[in-house]
């Protein structure tokens, strides 16, 4: 029997510590480790990544402690299940970056020693951002826009594809072909008839047909793509379809960047550097200068670009703030960047609808 002093002395401590709960998952198993406020190993344990494998973590961590942070490697990919579970408990929880290579060359590697500098990073206050939610309207758009980019590179490969075998076509075939634009080379491709296939000429009209409707199939597939993206992204925010040079392309882009639960991105400056435009010091000695920031997310980098170069071709104030910088002696690449930068200020503005919603999900303390 344990004594009556022993007891009391565990309830104070439940009461006291605050757990981190550092997990590093994968795609069958979850490692996770449990450490208390001043760093203390409180124990590890191993759980199937499934429905039932999450409860069992999360219950399992609920008996260590009341203040409770989960610290997860991967939300976005092995991690997403564990996270929605975790959210669902009304338990906070923090994103984890990969441990760097150099300390991993300094302690070694196991999944144990990954979970536990995830939980460390957490302590630490190295380790701050909310993880985007799965479970919205935005999760919709990026489930949509994965089956657009794949259809788009798909139908990308077809042409080039139709265009090499074009090349090395029967010299009658290639002659009728090579001078027809890309909509009418794919029409009439798509009509050969290449009826037996006993020669060379009647096994590359064969070739050429199957491209071109496979290229007919993938455009087809793409529109219904848009014309999803368009409605989710008109009903929700309609102010950011409607700015000059982004559309429902572009703000999908964004949005699934700010992911369901915006609220995550702290501030307009946080939102350009998570874009990946906010510029970065690189001044040394009596050189004072910035340079371009090569963080943040790639492609809403690049959806900010594709805008900003339409907007230098056709929008009139962004046409006259090029012309004056120019006079100023800036550079085509800085121009391009400081408007990246005033745009993540605009699209910012534009987001705040979304920002101003409830979220269920709560903050990690």
């Amino acid at each position: 029997m344990i004594p009556t002093s022993e007891v009391v002395q565990r309830e104070v401590d439940y009461r006291r510590h605050r757990v981190v709960v550092g997990v590093d998952t994968h795609k069958y198993v979850h490692v996770a480790v449990a450490l208390d406020e001043f760093g203390g190993l409180i124990d590890s344990r191993s759980f199937a990544a499934d429905r039932a494998g999450y409860t069992q973590l999360i219950d399992w961590a609920v008996g260590l402690g009341p203040k409770l942070t989960f610290a997860i490697e991967g939300t976005g990919s092995y991690g997403a299940g564990l996270t929605s579970a975790v959210r669902r408990r009304n338990i906070g929880v923090i994103e984890v970056l990969r441990t760097d290579r150099r300390d991993r060359r300094l302690r070694g590697k196991s999944d144990t020693l990954d979970a536990e500098n995830a939980a460390r990073a957490v302590l630490g206050g190295h380790a701050t951002a909310v993880p985007k939610s799965n479970d919205g309207v935005v999760e919709m758009l990026r489930q949509i826009k994965v089956a657009k980019d794949v259809a788009v590179k798909a139908r990308t490969a077809a042409m080039i594809s139709l265009k090499a075998v074009i090349v090395n076509a029967p010299p009658e075939l290639r002659e009728a072909l090579q001078p027809l634009s890309k909509m009418a080379l794919i029409d009439r491709c798509a009509g050969l008839r290449p009826g037996p296939v006993t020669t060379v000429a009647a096994a590359t009209k064969h070739t050429l047909r199957s491209i071109a409707r496979r290229w007919q199939q993938l455009n087809d597939e793409i529109k219904t793509h848009e014309t999803l993206l368009t409605e989710l992204t008109g009903q929700l925010v309609p102010q950011l379809v409607a700015a000059f040079g982004l559309g429902p392309d572009t703000a999908a882009e964004l949005l699934i960047v700010a992911g369901d639960n915006i609220d995550r991105v702290r501030s307009e400056a946080a939102w350009a550097r998570l874009c990946g435009v906010a510029p970065v010091p690189a001044s040394s000695g009596l050189t004072t200068r910035h340079r371009l920031n090569r963080g943040g997310h790639r492609q809403a980098n690049a959806a900010l670009y594709r805008a900003v170069i339409v907007r230098m071709q056709h929008h009139e104030p962004t046409r006259a703030y090029v012309a004056r910088r120019t006079l100023e002696g800036k550079t085509k690449a800085e121009i391009i960047r400081c408007l990246k930068r005033l745009l993540a200020r605009e699209t910012w503005a534009l987001l705040r609808p979304l920002r101003s919603v409830p979220r269920n999900a709560p903050a990690a303390p």
